[in-house]
């Protein structure tokens, strides 16, 4: 092993109560076997899912500036978010020259075989994985379709103004005007408009 390739250990936990001593332990001791001058660690608290990863970023930006040739994870769902993300962000990796290596084993280094192996094959789970959501909403609306349930955004509706409904319907009894339920609410007049509208509708049609 080249003993010139620097790198940085990235360690992530997804709660509070974990801690990531372990991995940074276990990542220093692989990166002493494997004779890399480890330049700096980071670690974070922040779920999979998460995007504002501010030590990731760093590690990103240290890449950016040939700081790094490697980094270091235990596995490599400590790294992406998902296989999309882990797919995106190993390109730009690999775009300034910086191999992903986790400590099972697995290298994403794109300038080897089994590197563009991994690759395509990643790249196919994540094409499987956006079908299967999508086929999953079209089938969801379309069973929600099939009870009679209406989808998508109503004519009229508003979040803001569907949150304040109660309140709206409550000063337009009490003879508010369309500005001063707007100035009481912080609502915009159109949208206290629109809200009283179809507050008048409803009520029009319950009546009926």
């Amino acid at each position: 092993m080249d003993s010139s390739k620097r790198a940085v250990i990235y360690a992530r936990v997804s709660t509070k109560d974990q801690d990531t001593t372990r991995q940074i332990s276990d990542l220093q001791a692989f990166a002493a076997r494997a004779g890399y001058e480890v330049i700096a660690v980071l670690q974070e608290k922040a779920s999979g899912a998460k995007n504002d990863r501010a030590e990731r970023s760093k590690v990103l930006k240290m890449a950016q500036a040939r700081l790094i040739d490697v980094v270091l994870v235990t596995e490599l769902s400590r790294w992406g978010r998902s296989t999309q993300d882990l797919i995106s962000t190993m390109q730009d990796l690999q775009a300034r020259g910086v191999s992903l290596v986790a400590m099972n084993g697995m290298q994403m280094d794109l300038s080897t075989p089994s590197g563009k192996l991994m690759s395509t094959l990643l790249a196919g789970i994540a094409e499987f994985e956006r079908e299967l959501i999508q086929e999953r909403v079209k089938s969801g609306i379309a069973s929600a379709k099939a009870r009679g349930k209406k989808i998508g955004r109503q004519q009229g509706d508003n979040y803001k103004s569907g949150k304040k409904e109660a309140r709206i319907e409550k000063l337009h009894r009490e003879g508010k005007s369309i500005r001063e339920i707007a100035k009481e609410t912080g609502l915009g007049k159109t949208t206290v408009a629109e809200a009283i509208k179809r507050l008048k509708a409803e009520s029009t049609t319950e009546a009926a």
